[in-house]
């Protein structure tokens, strides 16, 4: 690249520079951020894991009463076979 080329280029980034800062120190126009969505914080998002769990939680309750409704289960054997499939490994 030659040095009128470099020149060139100076003043364009130099003029695209003074025109940031004029818009910047303009008190009529809004500037032109991007923004995104609102930062939370840990202890919201902290709040709404919980949140998420404990309605995950109340969802596996119900569904469990109402099968062991549907299949007339007493809560005993069910509690049974839960215990031995968590010492099976194969609940969580």
């Amino acid at each position: 690249m030659d040095e009128r080329e470099k020149l060139r280029r100076f003043r364009e980034l130099d003029d695209a520079f003074a025109a940031a800062l004029r818009e910047l120190d303009s008190p009529d126009t809004a500037p032109d951020i991007p923004t995104g969505p609102p930062v939370r914080s840990l202890e919201e998002q902290e709040t709404d894991r919980v949140d998420s769990e404990e309605s995950r939680q109340r969802a596996f309750e119900r569904r469990l009463r109402d099968l062991m409704h549907d299949y007339a289960l007493p809560e005993a054997s069910v509690s049974d076979l839960l215990q031995t499939l968590q010492a099976l490994g194969r609940l969580a």
